[in-house]
């Protein structure tokens, strides 16, 4: 592998990721006044996130049933508004503990 094909392989990549980012800014020229549109943009990156990472959470163990049960334990943490830290601390003490027993 040699630096040029480094070099443009990371022009590539630049140019990919500035695109999306910059097009909104170029072709929105007022400020968004749609309640809609508005909350769909603020979730967006939330819902992309949960979506890129929850498969991976159910194969992380290695026993889909002890990630199943940690998962389930986290969200209804979540639920009751326990803060982050310990929410993942917990939830990788279930994962963890039940790997042995399945």
């Amino acid at each position: 592998m040699n630096l040029t094909y480094l070099l443009i392989s990371a022009a590539l990549m630049f140019v990919a990721t500035l695109v999306p980012r910059v097009l909104p800014f170029v072709f929105i020229k007022r400020k968004v006044t749609s309640p809609f549109l508005k909350s769909f943009l603020y979730y967006l990156p939330y819902a992309v996130l949960a979506s890129l990472t929850f498969p991976y959470v159910l194969y992380a163990t290695g026993s889909l049933p002890a990630a199943a049960i940690a998962t389930a334990a986290a969200l209804l943490m979540s639920f009751f508004e326990l803060n982050m830290a310990s929410v993942a601390a917990i939830s990788f003490l279930i994962a963890f503990g039940l790997g042995y027993l399945f």
